[in-house]
């Protein structure tokens, strides 16, 4: 089989093993990215196209005539039309849970920074105000345990569940929204019942037409005053207006996201303001780890080689 993969440099800094993968191909080329331009001369010939976000519609499916198999190096199917995929034989597999222990690791960090007002002192330190202090040490910013304070997840699939674990480390109380806009599970809570009793707020949920600006104005001023709020799911679900008003003003104590509406944010974005406190942004980093990357890796492979074999796994068409 042949096989291209139209934007290695999404996913591998040099760092990550892809000899397994390789060696199920006769061919294998790989490109570090590729413009919409390119597309259809890259896949041209090839029977199996691994890719992470470009993008692959009906025009570009219908015209590769040689394709069987689409590899997604991630989970969120969405870069590619999977309907006429379908309907021209095309298979499409995806990657899955590949990064619970990387995102979940980041989210506490981010609590944890926000709590214990990390990057102030840092920065305290580094410009002389420690140096000036009057005693041994600084205490300019609050600093807040993470011990008995409530934690309400969004989203309670591997990412929400994993971060309920470490939290429960913490010694947090963990609770738990309903699904937005799906069936009623015994035990978990609907919004307007989480939202006034949480002091962190941790998203975890799917961008969907229910839960796009799920938290706006309205849900901020459900939260308590001095609450948190953590999103490493989508963007699209902060209203990000909203929240840097509600961050300039007080409401909430501090915010961090490791995702914006538009990534990169090369039209700016209402977060990237200067003028507003106690929020950490990070450039969708949160499932990067090497640990991470190569499990998406490994299980490509393993979609390759059951393929091959006739028992594909992870399809999601």
């Amino acid at each position: 089989m042949k096989a291209v993969f139209l934007d290695l440099q999404s996913l591998d800094c040099d760092d990550l093993d892809l000899a397994a993968l390789k060696a199920e191909f006769s061919h294998f080329h790989p490109y570090p990215a590729t413009a919409p331009q390119q597309i259809a001369k890259r896949v041209a010939g090839a029977d199996v196209v691994i890719v992470n976000k470009v993008v692959l519609d009906r025009e570009t499916l219908s015209a590769a005539t040689q394709l069987k198999h689409i590899c997604i190096a991630a989970t969120g199917t969405n870069n590619v039309d999977l309907q006429a995929a379908s309907e021209l034989g095309i298979t499409v597999s995806n990657c899955q849970a590949y990064g619970t222990a990387s995102v979940s690791q980041h989210v506490m960090a981010l609590m944890l920074a926000l709590h214990t007002n990390l990057i102030a002192y840092n920065q305290a330190a580094r410009d002389g105000r420690w140096g000036r202090a009057e005693q041994f040490c600084l205490l300019d910013y609050p600093i807040q345990e993470l011990s008995g304070k409530t934690l309400g997840i969004v989203g309670y699939g591997n990412l929400g569940a994993g971060v309920a674990q470490l939290a429960g480390a913490f010694g947090m109380n963990v609770v738990v929204a309903q699904r937005i806009g799906g069936d009623t599970v015994g035990g978990r809570l609907a919004m307007e019942e989480l939202l006034p009793q949480v002091d962190v707020l941790s998203l975890h949920c799917p961008l969907t037409e229910q839960t796009r600006d799920l938290i706006d104005a309205d849900a901020i001023e459900q939260m308590k005053t001095g609450a948190f709020l953590i999103n490493a799911s989508r963007g699209g679900i902060v209203n990000e207006t909203d929240l840097a008003d509600a961050l300039r003003r007080g409401k909430l104590a501090g915010a961090a996201t490791d995702v914006l509406s538009e990534e990169p944010p090369v039209n700016g974005n209402p977060l990237l303001a200067d003028d507003i406190p106690n929020l950490i942004i990070t450039p969708h980093s949160a499932w990067g780890s090497i640990q991470a990357r190569q499990r998406i890796v490994d299980q490509m492979t393993e979609t390759i080689v059951g393929l091959k074999a006739g028992e594909p796994i992870r399809v999601v068409n």
